[in-house]
């Protein structure tokens, strides 16, 4: 199996128990097991429409046995379950989950980037991933999660 570090947002709705229930979903998906998950931490948005409430984020460290392109495929279903409606970049959403490392492989195709292209310039990305996962190693980098936060703050 494969170990995969996810990013998790909300901030729409009751955004606790979203992430909560996004989970135990994902805890039910095929060969995927969720390994753990960090504190949940509130932040402001970043970039998008002015006056969005604040989110709630939280990383995921889970094991699969899916492809990145079929785990990007289930996840989205996971964030449409949840009422995610993607009219506007960086905008309100019920529920975002992103693949930010799939153990460290690079892939670029249309639909999917790993890792996650904006991880490295993001606080509420790299805190929590930090919390659980603080010396996985970026593979384009080769530095781990802890000291990019440390560079970025």
């Amino acid at each position: 199996m494969k170990s995969v570090l996810l990013a998790f947002g909300s901030n729409l709705g009751d955004r606790r128990q979203t992430l909560e229930n996004a989970y135990i979903e994902i805890g039910k998906l095929p060969d995927t097991e969720l390994v753990c998950v960090s504190g949940l931490y509130e932040t402001k948005p970043v970039g998008g429409p002015v006056g969005q409430p604040d989110y709630l984020n939280a990383a995921g460290i889970i094991k699969t046995r899916s492809s990145p392109q079929e785990l990007l495929k289930q996840l989205q279903a996971i964030e449409l379950q949840f009422g995610r409606i993607r009219k506007e970049r960086w905008g309100a959403r019920t529920l975002d989950i992103d693949i930010l490392l799939y153990e460290n492989e690079v892939i670029e195709t249309p639909k999917l980037i790993i890792p996650h292209k904006e991880m490295l310039n993001r606080e509420f990305v790299l805190l929590p991933a930090g919390e659980i996962a603080p010396d996985w190693i970026h593979p384009v980098s080769n530095l781990t999660i802890r000291q990019h936060f440390e560079l970025l703050c």
